[in-house]
C-alpha cells in the first residue's frame, strides 16, 4: 500500500519481478479489494500470490512511535510474516522511519550487532555500483558501529557484486590518516588490523569521490550518509534539468539534442534511481528491503530482485559469521592489551 502511486505500481513491479524470478511467491498485504482489482492486469502474478487483508495503513507522515502501534497495518503484518517464517523477506515502499522501527522491534538485531544500518547502491563510473551505509538509520555512531557497518556492507557487496574481498573505505573530510573524528580514526585502526576479514580496507574517501568507482563499500554515520545521498540525488536531478533546459532553448540546441540523443539516453539510464532501487536494513534477523516511494514498476521490481538475491545467498548467515570473526579479533586484541600479572 506504500509508494506515491500505491497498489497499481507495487503490483506492476511485483509482476515484473515474477517474470525475472519465476520461482517467487508473493503474499500481498493491504486492502484486498484494491489488490484484487490490480491483479486483474497481472494473471502471472495472481497465480503466484496470496492476499492478506489489512485493516489499516501506515501514513507517510506518521511518526514511528505512532505507526509501530498499528499491529493490523499492512506494513506491520508483512514484517510479522518474516518473523514467523511465513515469508522470506518483506519489501515496502512506505514510511521509512516506521519500517525501520517495526523491523527492529519485531526482528531484533543480530547477535553481535549493536545497530542495524540502512544500505543502498549508488551509481559510479566504475564497473560496479557502490554500496553505502548508513543512510539515515543512526545519526550518531561510535567506532564500534562503523566497524560493524563495514563488515555488514562487505558481506552485502560479496553477494551483490560477486567479490571475494570488497574494497571498503570510510567517508571522511580528507584521506590523510590524521583527518576526521576520533570515532572514524578508531574504526579505521580496527579495520586496518583485521587482515583475516573478507574485505580490503582502503582507508578514507571524500564526498566528491563517492561516484568515482574505486571502492565497493563506503561507510559513514547515518547523518553524513543521508546528507550525501540527498546531495547526490539532487545533483543528478540538477544535471538532467539543466541539460533538458539547454537542449530546448533554441532550434540549434534541439538539433544538437538529436545528434547526442544516444549519449543522453545512456546518461539517463545511468542516473535513473529506479535502476538502483532497493535499500536494505542490514543487521536484523530477517531481510527487509525499502523501495523508494517514487519508484516506478521497474524500481519496485529491482527492490524485489534485491530481496530475492539476499535470500538466495543467505545474507543473514554471512553477516553473522563475519560479525563473529570481528568479535574474535577484538577479544584477542583486548587480551593482548591487558598488562601481564
Amino acid at each position: 500500500m506504500g509508494g506515491d502511486e500505491g497498489v497499481r505500481v507495487m503490483m506492476a513491479g511485483a509482476a515484473l519481478a515474477r517474470r525475472r524470478h519465476d520461482g517467487l511467491r508473493f503474499t500481498l498485504f493491504g486492502d484486498e479489494a484494491q489488490i484484487k482489482a490490480a491483479l486483474d492486469n497481472h494473471p502471472n502474478l495472481r497465480a503466484a500470490s496470496d492476499i492478506v487483508h489489512a485493516e489499516t495503513v501506515v501514513d507517510g507522515s506518521e511518526k514511528p512511535s505512532v505507526a509501530i502501534r498499528k499491529k493490523s497495518s499492512s506494513m506491520s503484518m508483512a514484517i510479522a510474516a518474516v518473523k514467523s517464517g511465513e515469508a522470506g523477506a518483506a519489501v515496502s515502499a512506505g514510511n521509512t522511519g516506521a519500517l525501520m522501527a517495526m523491523a527492529k522491534v519485531a526482528l531484533r538485531t543480530m547477535k553481535g550487532v549493536d545497530r542495524p544500518a540502512l544500505a543502498a547502491m549508488l551509481p559510479t563510473l566504475g564497473d560496479n555500483d557502490v554500496i553505502m551505509l548508513d543512510l539515515g538509520a543512526n545519526t550518531e555512531c561510535d567506532a564500534r558501529n562503523l566497524v560493524q557497518f563495514a563488515v555488514m556492507g562487505a558481506a552485502y557487496a560479496r553477494v551483490a557484486f560477486d567479490l571475494d574481498r570488497p574494497r571498503v573505505r570510510l567517508l571522511n573530510i580528507g584521506t590523510e590518516e590524521l583527518k576526521g573524528t576520533d570515532e572514524i580514526r578508531d574504526a579505521a585502526a580496527v579495520l586496518r588490523a583485521a587482515d583475516s576479514l573478507s574485505l580490503r580496507f582502503d582507508g578514507f574517501t571524500e564526498g566528491d569521490k563517492i561516484g568515482k568507482g574505486d571502492t565497493d563499500v563506503i561507510v559513514c554515520d547515518g547523518f553524513s550518509g543521508n546528507v550525501a545521498l540527498k546531495t547526490a540525488e539532487g545533483t543528478a536531478r540538477f544535471v538532467t534539468d539543466v541539460l533538458r533546459k539547454a537542449f530546448t532553448s533554441s532550434l540549434r540546441s534541439k538539433i544538437g539534442f538529436l545528434i547526442s540523443k544516444p549519449a543522453m539516453h545512456l546518461l539517463k539510464h545511468h542516473l535513473d534511481p529506479n535502476n538502483h532501487n532497493g535499500a536494505v536494513f542490514l543487521g536484523l534477523n530477517g531481510v527487509v528491503v525499502k523501495s523508494h516511494g517514487s519508484a516506478d514498476e521497474k524500481g519496485v521490481a529491482n527492490a524485489v530482485h534485491v530481496a530475492a538475491r539476499l535470500l538466495e545467498e543467505d545474507i543473514t548467515r554471512r553477516i553473522a559469521a563475519d560479525i563473529a570473526d570481528i568479535q574474535s579479533l577484538s577479544a584477542a586484541a583486548s587480551r593482548l592489551e591487558q598488562p601481564a600479572k
